[in-house]
């Protein structure tokens, strides 16, 4: 039975730089004969974040967010999957909104305010978090590792990947107004020059995943 990966991508715009890494990083899934079932947050039915409803601390409902709408076949994909992928830009230093609001009923659900037993996940899965920003790589480093720990806690083993300082749009001389603190050649040349070398990056990261849901199979 092939292993289940959910992709998710929490950025509107196809075709762009978070788009194609997580492209790429399903694609590398695929090459070990994994399934990938990928949701676009941007195109679901109406959904909000964490409405604090605290139905998923009832035993009945434990590990299970209990409000329904848009992103509720997301997160019962996830719970079912054997991986998980998400992709992200940064907004104004955060990611998006979308993501957030996945982010928050993800893992909320887990969190059992029990000292004993603060997670009541008994299925992790690794997870892959990517970045794109138009930022140099470094710059949100912090923020990374803050979802990366709480995302381990609760949902699985995370591995987290930036792609910085981005290409934003193709043709940056037909912008209305001047945007200034860019270097537009700069901006194409890293596009054509590091870019290619991180999406092959996701790809590897992607075909690891496979790896880490046999390790934790074992466990």
């Amino acid at each position: 039975m092939s292993k289940r990966i959910i992709a998710v991508n929490a950025g509107p715009r196809k075709g762009w730089n978070t788009d194609t890494l997580l492209v790429e990083a399903s694609k590398g899934a695929q090459e070990t004969g994994a399934e990938v079932t990928r949701f676009d947050l941007f195109r679901l039915e109406k959904y909000t974040g964490c409405i604090s409803c605290f139905g998923c601390k009832r035993e009945k409902f434990k590990g299970h967010c209990i409000c329904r709408d848009g992103l509720t076949p997301v997160l019962d994909a996830i719970r079912e999957s054997d991986g998980l992928i998400i992709a992200s830009p940064n907004y104004l230093g955060e990611l998006t909104a979308s993501f957030r609001a996945l982010y928050e009923r993800l893992v909320f659900q887990n969190l059992t305010y029990n000292a004993n037993v603060p997670c009541c996940n008994d299925h992790p899965i690794p997870v892959l978090l990517i970045m794109t920003s138009n930022a140099p790589d470094t710059m949100y480093l912090n923020l990374l590792k803050n979802y990366q720990q709480t995302l381990s806690r609760f949902v699985g083993p995370t591995e987290v990947f930036v792609s910085g300082d981005t290409l934003q749009v193709r043709d940056y001389a037909t912008l209305d107004w001047e945007w200034s603190i860019f270097d537009p050649e700069a901006k194409h040349r890293r596009h054509e020059t590091v870019f290619p070398a991180e999406m092959k990056r996701a790809f590897e990261l992607g075909r690891a995943l496979m790896e880490k849901t046999d390790r934790e199979k074992e466990l």
